[in-house]
């Protein structure tokens, strides 16, 4: 039973992030036919619409969009839009961090430019951090830390962390792709890969 119970939890390990990928992906497809599909369906001569035109105008919808924020007239448009949205309260908050979070993976965007080590002042241990500035000219206030740099240091397991004003001196900068050194401190140091373990010397 012991032996079950192990190849049991080892078949749920790669069977959730499976089904929860498959998961999102279905739903986000079945909503944008879902919305797009009825509007479709309603405004399209009677027979012309088929199951499947919702879903391929929601893809067409988002490359639309992607070329025309190359535009520069539809650049302002969007920065209006923009900061309109970011003069209401509540709404202000849940847009700018959604798309600060999918800047980080947008391409072309401003990733974290540094994986680093920190070490606190006085203490011996380390923690993994992303240095995501180094200058503060824009910012109302001047960090008092020597030569400071702003480092975010992400929580295991979920969507937070905090963000330190440290001295340079603090940071051990470490060659490390930003993807593998996310995926890390995520998982709190738990998951292995073959290709990343070195055979011992």
């Amino acid at each position: 039973m012991n032996a079950l119970g192990k190849l049991f939890l080892k078949g749920l390990a790669v069977v959730i992030p499976v089904v929860l990928t498959l998961s999102i992906l279905w739903w986000m497809a079945t909503g944008a036919e879902r919305l797009l599909g009825d509007i479709l369906a309603k405004t399209m001569p009677a027979g012309w619409y088929v199951p499947g035109l919702g879903l391929l105008a929601g893809l067409a919808i988002i490359l639309l969009v992607g070329l025309l924020s190359h535009v520069l007239i539809f650049q302002k448009f969007f920065e209006y839009w923009e900061g309109l949205l970011k003069r209401l309260p509540l709404i202000k908050t849940i847009y700018t961090a959604i798309k600060d979070f999918m800047g980080y993976f947008s391409p072309g965007q401003q990733r974290f430019s540094k994986v680093v080590l920190v070490r606190l002042p006085g203490q011996d241990f380390q923690i993994l951090g992303f240095v995501t500035r180094e200058t503060f000219l824009d910012l109302p206030f001047t960090p008092s830390a020597t030569e400071p740099v702003a480092v975010y240091c992400p929580m295991s397991y979920q969507i937070g962390g905090y963000t330190l004003f440290l001295p340079r001196t603090c940071l051990e900068p470490i060659e490390m792709p930003f993807e593998e050194a996310m995926r890390l401190a995520v998982t709190g140091g738990i998951t292995q890969h073959s290709e990343s373990k070195r055979e011992p010397e």
